[in-house]
């Protein structure tokens, strides 16, 4: 005869069937790849925003984290993993590359990591991105302002799932693409909190590294920068402006066009990237159509190496984002974070496949209703970034008509000019804008301990 099941059992079955959440978040301790122990808490878990399951990767402060910031963190694409900002950016862990045969890659703790003064959650959004799934085909549908709408509900969700963290002061991070959704976000946060939804957001501030923000003035910023760094001619820059009016975007004569073919010519085989890098050469180029539809689209798996080391003059930065792809579609990988199997049929470090709707190509207007506010905002760009170069950041900063508060000077880590950075104030907002010398896009990717010093004196309000 068999026994009856205890009452604690039957706690657990009723907590199991009134709350699909009791199971939706989990504490790693190990990953594949990384020897022992992980030396921070790591969470991974799902959020239900209607019909679509985030998934989501948290990293507790190793300084004190019921004080400490909480950071939502949303990386560019549109559709690139939490797992690119966590591996590649500002997350404690990173690959290593200089030691990678072949078979799963290993990890190594990353000393520069923003984790180290403030709770981060990596979020895989917008749907499609990273583990994150729908369960209804019109849910895998999504758009700038969507996806914002979304972000802001999995926020509130995930405070109601961490009480503990209500209190903290919020800050929304993110890069390339996403710096299009960031404005959008904190507009939504301040809406529903002047509404009363609760629980409400604690929201601070906001930072945005090489942000997408306005397409028309980002492409005109490209000719200008190109010609700053000595890759077209003065001759050939003076006719584009002449012929062109300034607008590059869109030429509408003749000898605008000409004189952009000409350019066009000069830069196609620089990395936009980096300037001062190779550009790495596409298994199968992507269609201009394509890349007209998605602004800023990444797939790691259209490039190809020679081996995965410097060799030669030859070295391609974007091999280390073959390694993401690699470990992330190990079954041992989806076990350890916990992916709910089947929910996805592979894993990419950015999706270029997603469902998603340009709707909003220009956030300037919400960065200026933001002044109002008494936010704290940092900007920060790499100076050899030509995907969105720094001029044309500081161009729509400027159109802010915000007081200086701080003129252009240089900023130092160790005792070197790290960037050059100007400071911005508006009846308590402070806008804090800096360059990462030396950086390409992103920034994070390429001067880590930089980009950390300059986040933690941002962020608990020092001077850069």
């Amino acid at each position: 005869m068999a026994s009856k099941p205890s009452s604690v059992c039957l706690h657990l079955l009723l907590l199991l069937l009134v709350s699909g959440t009791a199971i939706s978040q989990w504490v790693v301790k190990t990953l594949p790849g990384y020897p022992g122990e992980l030396p921070f808490t790591l969470e991974t878990g799902y959020i239900s925003v209607g019909n679509v399951e985030f998934f989501y990767y948290f990293v507790e402060s190793e300084g004190n984290p019921g004080a400490d910031p909480l950071l939502l963190y949303m990386n560019g694409g549109p559709g690139c993993s939490g797992l690119n900002g966590f591996f590649y950016q500002i997350g404690p862990l990173k690959f290593n590359i200089t030691d990678y045969t072949g078979g799963l890659p290993t990890l190594i703790y990353e000393p520069n990591a923003w984790t180290k003064t403030a709770n981060i959650i990596f979020i895989d959004a917008p749907v499609g991105a990273g583990f994150s799934y729908a369960n209804a085909t019109d849910a895998w549908d999504t758009t700038d302002t969507e996806w914002a709408a979304q972000a802001y509900e999995f926020l509130r969700n995930w405070l109601g799932e961490h009480p503990d963290f209500v209190t903290n002061p919020v800050f929304l991070g993110s890069d390339s693409y996403a710096g299009i959704v960031t404005p959008i976000l904190a507009q939504d946060i301040i809406n529903g909190n002047e509404a009363g939804i609760v629980p409400l957001v604690n929201l601070k501030g906001y930072s945005i590294g090489c942000p997408h923000t306005n397409t028309d003035l980002e492409t005109n910023a490209k000719i200008t920068f190109a010609h700053r760094m000595a890759l077209i001619s003065d001759a050939m820059y003076q006719s584009a402006k002449t012929s062109c009016h300034g607008n590059y975007a869109d030429p509408i004569t003749a000898n605008c066009t000409e004189a952009l073919s000409a350019i066009t010519q000069c830069t196609e085989l620089i990395s936009s990237q980096n300037i001062l890098e190779p550009n790495c050469a596409f298994l199968s180029p992507k269609a201009k159509e394509e890349r007209a539809r998605r602004f800023l689209r990444e797939d790691s798996k259209n490039f190809i190496l020679p081996s995965p080391t410097r060799t030669g003059d030859f070295w391609c930065k974007n091999f280390q984002y073959l390694l993401m792809d690699i470990w992330g579609n190990y079954k041992s990988v989806q076990d350890a974070l916990h992916v709910r199997p089947g929910t996805i049929k592979e894993f990419f470090r950015c999706n270029v496949t997603l469902d998603y709707t340009v709707v909003t190509n220009d956030v300037v207007p919400y960065h200026k209703n933001l002044t109002d506010t008494g936010l704290q905002i940092l900007v920060f760009s790499g100076d050899h970034d030509m995907v969105i170069p720094h001029n044309g950041i500081e161009q729509w900063i400027y159109s802010l008509d915000l007081t200086l508060d701080t003129d252009w000077r240089p900023w130092f880590v160790d005792g070197q000019v790290a960037g050059y950075t100007m400071k911005y104030t508006n009846d308590g907002y402070r806008l804090t804008y800096a360059t990462v010398k030396g950086a390409g896009h992103s920034p994070q990717e390429y001067k880590r301990k930089e980009c950390y010093d300059m986040f933690h004196r941002w962020i608990y309000y020092y001077p850069l």
